[in-house]
């Protein structure tokens, strides 16, 4: 008699009704792609209808200058790409980089929808680690090299050739643990940083001050600010119990690991709805969702797609290839986790590094320091001859950050209006430190139509201003109930810059020294 080969679905029972079959991953492996296929989405178009005014031939930082400066430290080509790893160090003309960007866009459509390989995945990775390295500062968040990590386990989670959303090839347990691995790195660090880094995190008073001094708040982010100081207490709790307890049960028995899973999908679901944090928090819940196995989201996904797992596993077969490819990576990994694992037990840790060119294992973080007051640079320009306080100053509306007072705050998260960003960084330093806004007040100067599509519109639509200035405001909310329905209230500290005009020396001077044409 021939023994039988007949397959069980997945967690269903064996011999022992009281013994639980072994966890499955089926449906916890199309949750991760479908999401990561959404979050790479959503950076590959903030990246595709901004890449051209950020560092196109003619943007704020050209790429083709930046790899010029870096080329002339590394002799070699190979070695300027390991130390960079691009695919740009070919060529940064223009249409390869919107070709690149639309291609990314184009490939994650398809993801979203259900269907995703190694060898798309691989492309993603590739594409979107080769934009980081020339981005600058850009693209110098820590949630950039978080998606290059999450993204590049998940070229191992998929067949090589098989797209289908439940291929016959099983999704590989090796690699859902290393998912939750990176889960564990990203709360813990999150949650040491915060310790180390800001005494309000110790005494519980961090969220007086983040809603309203958070780079880009929305809606929502006013009402919670004016919430008691008690639901503020707890709310730091509740960030604590998430980033520092249930990190230590990702790895333990389903109920534990579905319970940690919960709680720390919960803290980036509260962070999704009380601001825009670009993509990040999206990006944190891929990696956590290796926490929920088939038992758990069998109860809380269409029964469809439960039965479309069982048929898959019934006739799955593991690859040969595949599984040589996973234990490589899990030795991989266990050999660049040892950089992370040192910055996380350091007293001076530090956030979001990584410890190889390829970002393949890195460490991570957010706010470690909470700001206490909201300060904003305001670029205002004028067609009046004189520059003084009696010219009619016309101010720039930026996408998202706060501006006029009156303008409601935006919902724009996952997608990163980078400007608006980079202006909130700015707005703590001086324009000596951050270069690129006084190539955008000579781009502003002549209504340069790329670094006008990064802002919300054109208050010179006629003829570009004679002169530009930028004005230091200090931003707080204003109260739900202000009878004028602001939603800020505002101060004049002082001048952030002083009118500059095309003709102005100093202007030109400034950036003839970075090497950015003034030619009219």
């Amino acid at each position: 008699m021939q023994p039988t080969t007949e397959r069980v679905p997945p967690d269903a029972p064996i011999d022992d009704a009281h013994t639980p079959a072994p966890p499955t991953y089926w449906l916890t492996r199309f949750v991760i792609l479908r999401l990561l296929g959404v979050v790479y989405f959503a950076a590959f178009l903030s990246l595709a209808r901004q890449v051209l005014p950020l560092i196109g031939a003619h943007g704020l930082l050209p790429a083709a200058a930046f790899l010029a400066r870096v080329g002339e430290r590394f002799g070699s080509p190979l070695d300027q790409f390991l130390v960079l790893p691009s695919v740009f160090w070919v060529s940064t003309a223009d249409p390869l980089l919107v070709v690149a960007a639309w291609t990314g866009v184009a490939l994650l459509l398809v993801v979203a929808l259900g269907f995703a390989n190694a060898l798309v995945m691989a492309v993603l990775w590739a594409l979107y680690l080769s934009f980081i390295h020339i981005g600058q500062d850009w693209y110098g968040y820590g949630w950039e090299i978080q998606l290059c990590e999450t993204g590049f386990l998940a070229v191992f989670l998929c067949p090589l050739l098989d797209a289908r959303p439940f291929p016959r090839r099983p999704p590989p347990v090796a690699v859902i643990w290393l998912y939750r691995w990176l889960i564990v790195r990203i709360m813990l660090g999150a949650g040491l940083i915060k310790l180390r880094g800001d005494s309000c995190w110790r005494t519980l008073t961090c969220l007086y001050y983040h809603y309203e001094t958070q780079p880009i708040p929305n809606p929502l982010s006013r009402t919670l600010h004016f919430m008691p100081r008690w639901f503020h207490q707890l709310g730091v709790l509740f960030n604590h119990a998430a980033e520092l307890v249930a990190p230590w049960f990702a790895f333990g028995p389903r109920h534990a690991r579905h319970i940690a899973g919960a709680v720390m999908l919960a803290l980036q679901i509260i962070l999704i709805l009380s601001g825009n944090l670009s993509f990040l928090n999206w990006l944190t819940i891929v990696p956590l969702l290796a926490c929920f196995d088939d038992s758990l989201l069998r109860h809380v996904l269409p029964a469809g797609l439960g039965r479309a797992a069982g048929r898959a596993a019934a006739v799955a077969r593991p690859a040969r290839a595949q599984q040589l490819a996973v234990v490589a990576l899990v030795a991989l990994v266990a050999f660049l986790s040892i950089g992370p694992i040192r910055n996380l037990l350091a007293t001076h840790q530090v956030m979001n590094t990584s410890f190889d060119p390829f970002a393949l294992v890195n460490t991570y973080g957010a706010f470690g320091s909470v700001g206490r007051a909201r300060d904003e640079i305001v670029f205002e320009g004028t067609t009046d001859a004189v520059p003084d306080d009696d010219a009619r100053w016309k101010a720039y509306e930026f996408p998202c950050k706060p501006g006029d007072p009156l303008r409601r705050p935006c919902v724009v998260a996952p997608y990163q209006p980078r400007l608006d960003w980079q202006i909130w960084f700015a707005a703590m330093s001086t324009p000596e430190r951050y270069p690129w806004t006084l190539h955008l007040v000579w781009k502003l100067l002549h209504n340069d139509a790329g670094a006008l599509s990064l802002l919300a519109g054109n208050p010179f639509p006629d003829a570009p201003p004679r002169f530009i200035r930028a004005r230091f405001y200090r931003y707080a909310f204003a109260p739900p109930d202000d009878p004028s329905g602001a939603w800020w209230t505002r101060t004049l500290v002082g001048e952030w810059l002083p009118p500059l005009s095309r003709d102005d020396a100093r202007l030109r001077r400034f950036l003839a020294a970075y090497g950015w044409p003034t030619d009219e």
